[in-house]
């Protein structure tokens, strides 16, 4: 028969994970398991200060609101794979990570009870891996021009490979896709402009969105806020 594991004990085993967020809701979205890593990053240093608690109650407002709003799209059915995200905790500086999320159900295809998910910290590139030269061409150029039109085809021609070739071996080296990378220099060229006076609408297409809209689509994909709502994070932060 196959060995089954409880939630206590998968949590014990994710708090010896200090770079993975882990987490189960249920229904209503409240907490019923979290580890340590969750705890610490929210500034508390009990795991009790969390449990029965939602995100409403423990993020910013805007944040809280847009965390707890992809959490009924899950309890709704939707799963949530490697989806590139910015999470901005109380006591530590916004950092990437890579963020899965599913459905907790009784039995496969069964009734949904809650949610389970986990966000793994975005991994240093492997400069020792023997692509890396090759693909330090690609890198700056998106480095240099991610506020134009960046078309993939034209980065795989910059490493000599074939478009597949490339999305592999970048991949293997920086851990995510180009046009996950892509939208990560975006995103974070954005967040520094947000904190100034710049036009919402002038900073998009700055940073390489073809409209405003676009840009707000992407940033709250990523950020789980809007520009707007992320200004005014940050004033708050400040005030």
């Amino acid at each position: 028969m196959p060995t089954q594991v409880d939630a206590e004990q998968l949590q014990c085993l994710m708090d010896t994970l200090p770079a993975t967020v882990f987490f189960i809701k249920d229904l209503n979205g409240r907490y019923t398991h979290a580890n340590m890593t969750l705890v610490r990053r929210l500034g508390l240093s009990r795991r009790e200060d969390v449990l029965g608690r939602t995100p409403l109650e423990l993020f910013p407002q805007r944040l809280g609101e847009a965390y707890a709003s992809q959490d009924r799209r899950v309890l709704g059915g939707q799963s949530i794979a490697n989806q590139l995200e910015v999470h901005l905790f109380p006591n530590r500086a916004s950092g990437w990570c890579l963020t899965h999320k599913k459905p907790l159900q009784d039995r496969p295809g069964g009734a949904i009870l809650g949610l389970m998910g986990v966000s793994h910290d975005l991994q240093q590139p492997d400069g020792r891996h023997p692509g890396f030269a090759r693909l330090r061409r690609v890198l700056d150029h998106m480095e240099t021009h991610f506020g134009e039109s960046v078309r993939m085809q034209a980065l795989a021609g910059l490493a000599g490979l074939s478009l597949s070739q490339l999305e592999r071996q970048f991949h293997r080296v920086f851990h995510l896709t180009p046009q996950q990378w892509l939208t990560r220099l975006r995103i974070e060229a954005a967040m520094g402009l947000l904190r100034g006076g710049d036009s919402i609408a002038s900073i998009g297409l700055a940073c390489g969105f073809s409209d405003q809209s676009a840009f707000s689509r992407q940033f709250k994909a990523s950020v789980g806020a809007t520009p707007r709502d992320y200004r005014r994070i940050v004033l708050e932060v400040r005030a």
